[in-house]
């Protein structure tokens, strides 16, 4: 996390608790412009936090492309790869990492499996 996000979640915390303050002291003295005033800190600190939150989450859409080579095991020629299923034959854009895992989605009978290696012996 950036300093500059710890900082307005910090200043937004700030905001809040003094908010929340204003709005008890209503109760004590029952002036109404406390009660607005702290509405309006509170409201302050709940953006600040959705705006520090949300560009969080944009930083991480910002077309970072991961590229991840599936080094499959054994010889595997892809032009036999076939379906357990069904016995489709199977191409690379079949194949995805799920929990890094070589998992094998078939086309053709909606089959998905865990791609293994079978033993040598």
């Amino acid at each position: 996390m950036k300093a500059g996000k710890i900082i307005a979640f910090i200043l937004a915390a700030i905001l809040i608790v003094f908010g929340v303050l204003y709005i008890l002291s209503v109760f004590s003295n029952g002036k109404l412009i406390y009660f607005l005033t702290g509405g309006i800190l509170v409201g302050i600190g709940l953006v600040i936090i959705w705006l520090a939150a949300r560009s969080k989450a944009q930083a991480g859409q910002g077309g970072e492309n991961v590229t991840l080579k599936i080094d499959l095991p054994a010889n595997v020629n892809m032009d036999t790869l076939k379906c357990k299923s069904c016995g489709g034959s199977l191409t690379m854009d079949n194949i995805k990492m799920v929990a890094g895992a070589p998992v094998v989605s078939c086309p053709y009978c909606k089959s998905t499996y865990q791609l293994t290696e079978d033993p040598k012996w």
